[in-house]
């Protein structure tokens, strides 16, 4: 198995950026897809974006796309999400997940790992 270790979060104005990391352990990182949810409180966990196991692939939410950049160095065993131009409905907690395959990449079910996740609150 995989141990997932979220970093980064915090308070940012709108407009804002901040950068995500999530460094692994245990079991290969290169043989996983890896993905970011985030979940608000009062609401379910929700996609944000997914990167393949090779970092070829990636894939995001509506909302983020073009605001927020999923990426990967295997050689360091970590995960990274760049988010620009932050705005209030970006506040939640955002977790990293690893998963075998990237199919079904957006539904959190999907995934066998989890981090504890970090905050990240965006103020107006």
């Amino acid at each position: 198995q995989v141990q997932l270790v979220e970093s980064g979060g915090g308070s940012v104005q709108a407009g804002g950026s901040l950068r995500l990391s999530c460094a692994a352990s245990g079991r290969s990182f290169r043989n996983y897809a890896m993905g970011w949810f985030r979940q608000a409180p009062g609401k379910e966990r929700e996609f944000v974006a997914h990167i393949s196991w090779s970092g070829s692939s990636t894939y995001y939410e509506v909302s983020v796309k073009g605001r927020f950049t999923i990426s990967r160095d295997n050689a360091k065993n970590t995960l990274y999400l760049q988010m620009n131009s932050l705005t209030p409905e970006d506040t939640a907690v955002y977790y990293c997940a690893a998963k075998d395959l990237s199919r079904d990449y957006s539904d959190y079910r999907s995934y066998d790992y989890w981090g504890q996740g970090t905050q990240v609150t965006v103020s107006s």
